[in-house]
C-alpha cells in the first residue's frame, strides 16, 4: 500500500485567525487618526470661513465706518460642511469698532469634543495651539 500525500488546499484555522489578528491590530491603529484627520479637516473648513468672515468685514468697515453681526449683510453664507459641525457668531465691540467671530461646535457632531474657535479684529486666534 502506498502512501500517498495529498496536496493541502485552504487555509488552516491558525492561518486564518492570524490574519484577522492582523487585521485587527491594523484597524486599532488606523481609526483614531483617521478621526483625527476629519475633525481637523471639519475644523479648518471652519477656520477657512472665519477668515473670510474677518475679510468681509474689514471690507465693510471701510464702506459702512461700523461692524456688522449679520453674516447676510456681508453676503457670506455658512457652507454646509461648516454648518453642520459649527455654530458661526459675529459679536461687535459697543464702544470701539471691534469684533470676534466664534465658531462654536454643534452638539452630537463629530466637533462636539472640540473647543470653541474665535477670531478678533486684530487677528487674534484661539486657542492657538488648534490654528
Amino acid at each position: 500500500m502506498n502512501a500517498i500525500k495529498k496536496a493541502q488546499k485552504g487555509f488552516t484555522l491558525i492561518e486564518l485567525m492570524i490574519v484577522v489578528a492582523i487585521i485587527g491590530i491594523l484597524a486599532a491603529i488606523a481609526l483614531p487618526s483617521y478621526k483625527n484627520y476629519i475633525i481637523k479637516s471639519k475644523r479648518s473648513a471652519a477656520q477657512s470661513f472665519m477668515l473670510d468672515v474677518a475679510n468681509r468685514e474689514k471690507q465693510y468697515l471701510l464702506d459702512a465706518r461700523a461692524y456688522t453681526t449679520s453674516l447676510s449683510t456681508l453676503g457670506a453664507t455658512i457652507p454646509n460642511e461648516v454648518s453642520a459641525n459649527y455654530t458661526v457668531a459675529v459679536t461687535v465691540g459697543a464702544t470701539t469698532p471691534s469684533f470676534t467671530i466664534t465658531a462654536t461646535p454643534v452638539s452630537g457632531s463629530t466637533q462636539a469634543g472640540d473647543e470653541n474657535l474665535t477670531l478678533t479684529d486684530t487677528g487674534i486666534k484661539s486657542p492657538s495651539s488648534k490654528w
